[in-house]
């Protein structure tokens, strides 16, 4: 850090994070936070790790990476159904950390904490001689019994998902410093358009009271579509028939997908979209439909459940498509 002197801890604690507490956070000078959930409502915990150079690149914008690490904790509330709380964050900065980095980070996470209504609450932060590396734990609460699990779906809902598919992979590309051919020739405008949807996630939360209303199952894309499909159907103990030509791609995605066709693959399978997956009995359906063009998102049906437990079949122009790799894994 610059300067003679770095300051300690709490005078950090203070100067940056303390501005973008909540009231829960009593005013981040004790060692815990005070949750009252309201009468008839349960809390929702979910949790992400985030290391520089596997979740994103060390010389990201600061800012980016203090939004990204909130967004992709309030994507996971979104699809439980939950209304955001408050979260607590673990940072553990590196050697040659500095005051401007650190303002920029906490700028962008008390954006997404404000636009997200998701207060910072407490934490810890520490030095590390590894990469930085960050935690958060978001709190979230749902009315008793209500919480929106991958275990729902049943034979004949629609299998939906919101906004578009494949930003994030694609962007990762995009954004990397490994410029692959087809990045250079796709426009600027898309370039941009898809490295801004790796860097800043967009957390699908204006629709998570309809979810829990109207879907039977859900869960947020993460991992990659494909791979985390598989995740909900074998929670639920359900098969699906999936129209990939029905996957929504956003006119980047597109364009990048005609530069180079393997990329449709990258697509559906790359991660880091983190919009919702979701299923919808089909009387149901319309409500979510007019719930999220009510919150300007976009829902598409992609597919069916169906009664054949572990049984994907996917299929691209009418033709049968099977994937060797479903979605990232860390191990």
């Amino acid at each position: 850090m610059a300067g003679t002197q770095s300051p300690g801890e709490f005078e950090l604690i203070a100067r940056y994070f303390a501005p973008i507490a909540g009231r829960a956070g009593l005013g981040l000078i004790d060692d815990a936070a005070l949750l009252r959930p309201a009468r008839g409502y349960e809390l929702v915990v979910t949790a992400d790790a985030l290391v520089a150079g596997v979740h994103f690149f060390a010389d990201d914008p600061p800012a980016s990476i203090g939004r990204k690490a909130l967004g992709v904790n309030l994507s996971d509330l979104a699809a439980k159904g939950a209304r955001p709380d408050g979260f607590v964050l673990t940072l553990a900065l590196p050697r040659g950390w500095t005051e401007t980095w650190l303002a920029g980070f906490a700028g962008g996470l008390g954006a997404m904490a404000a636009e997200g209504a998701c207060p910072l609450i407490g934490g810890d932060t520490v030095s590390t001689t590894g990469p930085l590396t960050l935690s958060i734990t978001a709190f979230g609460s749902v009315p008793a019994g209500r919480m929106l699990l991958r275990s729902g779906a049943k034979p004949g809902d629609i299998v939906a998902v919101t906004g578009t598919i494949g930003d994030g992979a694609l962007g990762l590309k995009a954004h990397g410093p490994e410029r692959t051919a087809w990045v250079g020739k796709l426009p600027e405008a898309d370039r941009a358009f898809l490295a801004d949807r790796y860097l800043h996630p967009q957390p699908r939360t204006a629709l998570a009271a309809a979810l829990q209303a109207h879907a039977s199952a859900a869960m947020d894309v993460s991992d990659g579509l494909v791979g985390d499909l598989a995740k909900l159907l074998a929670a639920s103990k359900v098969g699906a028939e999936i129209d990939l030509d029905a996957v929504p791609l956003s006119p980047a995605a597109r364009s990048a997908v005609m530069a180079d066709p393997a990329l449709a693959e990258l697509a559906w399978t790359g991660g880091d979209d983190y919009e919702i997956l979701c299923t919808v009995p089909e009387g149901e359906y319309p409500s979510l439909f007019a719930a999220a063009k009510a919150a300007g998102l976009g829902l598409t049906p992609i597919g069916r459940i169906t009664a054949e437990v572990g049984s994907v079949r996917y299929t691209e122009a009418g033709r049968p498509r099977t994937f060797a790799r479903g979605s990232f894994a860390h191990f």
